[in-house]
């Protein structure tokens, strides 16, 4: 089998070692636009091959990544091998996240693990390690109400009015399913310090350390593979859409952003404050957070988490205007008084983290190359008139995004064609919909 790279006799040994634990499959997985894992599978003794480079795959089409093409290039998954983990709900698969490659040394143009690599040596290159921690949100539904008009929560406790955000008994009823998530989580050593029900009707948020951004990158995806595994095999599906109901609370995934200089020290504090560095890169991400939306919000279904209400009336706590402040949860940007990072609250839970991390930390790296400053910080309610507002829709965002001079220092030119072509069309079918809801408006009134 040709390989991309020479086999390394240590990889043998290690194969070795790994069929004697019990594994029998190796998975090298690169990650797709969607932020969905694609591998092919090899027996484990295969492992040193696989590691080499050996598998090779036609990417484009497969996960929204380009349109397909028969003729094409192929692709070389190539491993990290300091990823490597045992799989907790199946001994017998270790996976690796990998690259896409078209040759030895050229990562494939719309790689999105490679396009943060970019920045994170650009960080580097500036004398800063980025850090990344994530508060992903999701549901789990009983796995029979799929299909129904109305998807059934773990426990009826889960219907608590105004919200059963917090409650313990909602936990508690759910924990069957939480107690087997929480078991991988630390068998793949997250560091998992607490986990909730959150504000929707089964809504759950899990909290772990934080980690160097590419680290955590894979992490979360090996999170959603764990969390919809661990939600299987209770008789549920967990979903990531950010906007399941109209009713419902829409699932974030706070990116608690930070950066670290090359020693380790963080330098967004500055005694008991916030430093300077601080505030230039909060002033780079509001500066570039039209643009960031295309990846942060990725879907047509996330923008109906960017209200300022939901249908009862509530106050979504999702943030709709281009801001910062400090304890303020209606802003874009947070800086929380418990750890030295910077919280963007409009990343939803359908982003890949690779992409809106990259972009992410790109926006923040030009404020403090440019000096930026964001101006005051907000101390009300955000949701007012005569504060910039993020996009209204996908297609607001995504025309923001290609005409960001940013965007194409982050992305190759062929990523930014092929994401904003498939991300038009995303929104142009929905568009094309007709609803119940618009049918019951309008058919009679008009």
């Amino acid at each position: 089998m040709d390989t991309l790279h020479t086999i390394d006799g240590d990889h043998v040994a290690w194969a070795r070692e790994l069929a004697d634990g019990g594994a029998r499959y190796a998975v090298a997985s690169w990650i797709d636009v969607l932020g969905r894992p694609k591998s092919k599978t090899v027996p484990i003794d295969h492992l040193p091959n696989l590691l080499a480079g050996s598998e090779r795959y036609t990417p484009r089409g497969m996960g929204g990544i380009g349109r397909m093409n028969p003729i094409e290039s192929e692709g070389v998954a190539v491993p990290d091998p300091s990823t490597l983990r045992v799989l907790p709900w199946d001994r017998r698969v270790v996976w690796l996240a990998a690259d896409l490659h078209v040759g030895p040394d050229e990562p494939f143009a719309l790689c999105p693990r490679s396009v943060l690599k970019r920045q994170v040596e650009a960080a580097r290159e500036m004398g800063y390690i980025a850090q990344l921690g994530v508060e992903p949100e999701f549901y789990a539904f009983r796995q029979e109400s799929v299909g129904s008009n109305r998807l059934e929560p773990i426990a009826r406790s889960g219907e608590l009015k105004p919200s059963p955000a917090y409650d313990v008994e909602s936990t508690l009823d759910s924990m069957p399913f939480l107690d087997r998530l929480c078991g991988y989580l630390e068998e793949l050593d997250f560091g998992v310090f607490s986990f909730d029900a959150e504000g929707g009707e089964g809504q759950y948020e899990f909290d772990f350390a934080h980690r160097p951004v590419l680290e955590t990158a894979d992490r979360l995806t090996l999170f959603r593979l764990a969390a919809r595994q661990a939600a299987k095999e209770c008789g549920l599906f967990a979903t990531f859409m950010p906007k399941p109901f109209a009713d419902l609370w829409g699932s974030g995934a706070h990116f608690n952003m930070s950066l670290e200089d090359l020693d380790g020290t963080n330098v967004f504090r500055e005694g008991t404050g916030w430093s300077k560095e601080t505030y230039q890169f909060v002033a780079g991400i509001l500066a570039h957070a039209p643009a960031l939306s295309a990846v942060a919000n990725p879907t047509t279904n996330s923008y109906r988490r960017l209200v300022d209400r939901l249908a009862d009336g509530q106050v979504s706590w999702a943030p709709t205007k281009i801001s910062y402040g400090y304890n303020n949860r209606s802003c874009m940007l947070r800086l929380p008084a418990n750890r030295p990072a910077v919280e963007n609250r409009a990343v939803d839970s359908a982003a890949n983290t690779y992409l809106a991390a990259a972009f992410m930390l790109a926006a923040g790296l030009d404020g403090i190359r440019r000096g930026l400053d964001p101006g005051e910080p907000r101390d009300d309610l955000s949701y007012q008139a005569g504060i910039e507002r993020l996009p209204r829709t996908l297609l607001g965002a995504v025309e923001a995004f290609e005409n960001d001079p940013l965007t194409t220092e982050v992305f190759h030119p062929a990523f930014v064609r092929d994401y904003a072509e498939m991300k038009v069309a995303e929104w142009e079918q929905d568009h094309r919909e007709v609803t119940d809801a618009e049918r019951s408006t309008y058919l009679l009134n008009l």
